[in-house]
């Protein structure tokens, strides 16, 4: 961050973003290009915000207000990463040999979602199908899982049309619908975080 600010220093809007633009196309290692970036002991904070900010930006692009500070706020009454999948590798010995391997998958980001620490605490250890309900009461990116969400839903409806994601509602949660929702988080970050976005800005 030290050598970005010293080349920024005195810049202009538009030598700005020519700047930040040419550094993020260098970026080799991203989310868009590692199917199987996943949650492991040192970068539980960096998932956090990255669910909070995928969860705000599918909210406000479907005509809600912002909740990102909530989702990003410490202490009492926090936002925790919660895995769909209970930690209970018997459960998936039909797809998994071992248990190491359901743990690698289980930590997937397409296993994970961002719910108050009072849900996982009550929830977190029920089978899939049993939390889905439950799931539904929660935010737009968790309620996307349910059937329900594509239903008399107009702005997220409307969003997902514009911008060509592949949401789905998931009845069951294996292999592959951890695969499937990698692959949702994966588009939906490159949408995110595109560098052509800071030459809109500036034109806009």
């Amino acid at each position: 961050m030290f050598l970005v600010m010293r080349d920024i220093r005195g810049k202009s809007s538009q030598e700005l973003v020519t700047i930040l633009r040419a550094r993020l196309n260098d970026e080799a290692e991203t989310l868009a290009s590692n199917d199987r970036f996943r949650l492991h002991g040192m970068n539980g904070r960096h998932i956090r915000r990255l669910l909070a900010r995928m969860t705000d930006h599918v909210e406000t692009k479907s005509g809600l207000a912002s909740r990102y500070p909530e989702y990003v706020k410490t202490g009492k009454n926090k936002y925790e990463i919660e895995h769909i999948w209970a930690d209970h590798p018997e459960d998936h010995v039909d797809e998994f040999d071992h248990a190491s391997d359901f743990q690698e998958y289980r930590n997937r980001v397409g296993d994970l979602l961002l719910l108050p620490k009072s849900f996982n605490a009550s929830y977190g250890d029920l089978p899939y199908e049993d939390k889905l309900e439950h799931y539904f009461g929660q935010n737009l990116l968790v309620r996307s899982l349910h059937p329900k969400c594509y239903e008399h839903n107009p702005g997220f409806t409307r969003y997902v049309q514009e911008s060509g994601l592949p949401f789905r509602p998931y009845l069951h949660f294996k292999r592959a619908e951890v695969d499937a929702r990698q692959r949702l988080y994966q588009l939906l970050a490159a949408q995110i975080w595109n560098p052509e976005l800071l030459s809109q800005e500036l034109n806009s």
